[in-house]
């Protein structure tokens, strides 16, 4: 299975390409979309919704896995992070991409064992499962690679595929 993991940002949307296939991940692409400060917000979002798009026609994941949003204390940039986010969603819909979201505390689970895992931890352990020479910079792509390897954990599970089996998929939004 061809996974797209996506943290969404509007300066920076990181996006991480994985195979994984018998419990063995395999890193395919990652980096990040990146838009520039200054420059009128629509216009932002504009330049994230082609960089999907044109991550979505080369890649052709099978699957995508983003991050759900939870505000803390700075509401304005998780309104223009939410924006981004229907950008991103919007790209995925209309490429046919099936769309799986998973919460900070799912990713940190699966990927490490422990759902309170600190930032250094997952990307170590992120870069451990894909057996990379150094953990990706940004930091944003590192997480979005971690939402992948997420949903390899979740979608390769027998809980998962019997639910699959029976039209009920838990974490798939419709």
């Amino acid at each position: 299975m061809r996974i797209l993991g996506i943290d969404p940002g509007y300066a920076i949307v990181g996006y991480g390409v994985i195979e994984y296939r018998s419990g063995q991940y395999l890193p395919v692409e990652y980096g990040a979309v990146t838009t520039e400060a200054g420059v009128e917000f629509s216009r932002r979002l504009g330049g994230i919704y082609d960089g999907m798009q044109e991550l979505l026609n080369r890649l052709k994941p099978e699957a995508a896995a983003v991050e759900k949003l939870y505000f803390s204390n700075n509401k304005t940039t998780g309104i223009g992070v939410a924006e981004a986010r229907g950008v991103i969603l919007l790209a995925l819909s209309q490429a046919g991409v099936p769309l799986f979201e998973y919460t900070p505390m799912q990713v940190k689970q699966a990927v490490t064992g422990y759902g309170k895992a600190l930032k250094p931890q997952m990307q170590e352990m992120t870069r451990k499962l894909l057996r990379l020479r150094q953990v990706p910079k940004p930091d944003d792509t590192a997480d979005a690679l971690a939402l992948a390897i997420c949903h390899g954990q979740a979608a390769g599970s027998t809980l998962r595929r019997e639910l699959l089996r029976r039209g009920k998929v838990p974490g798939q939004v419709i």
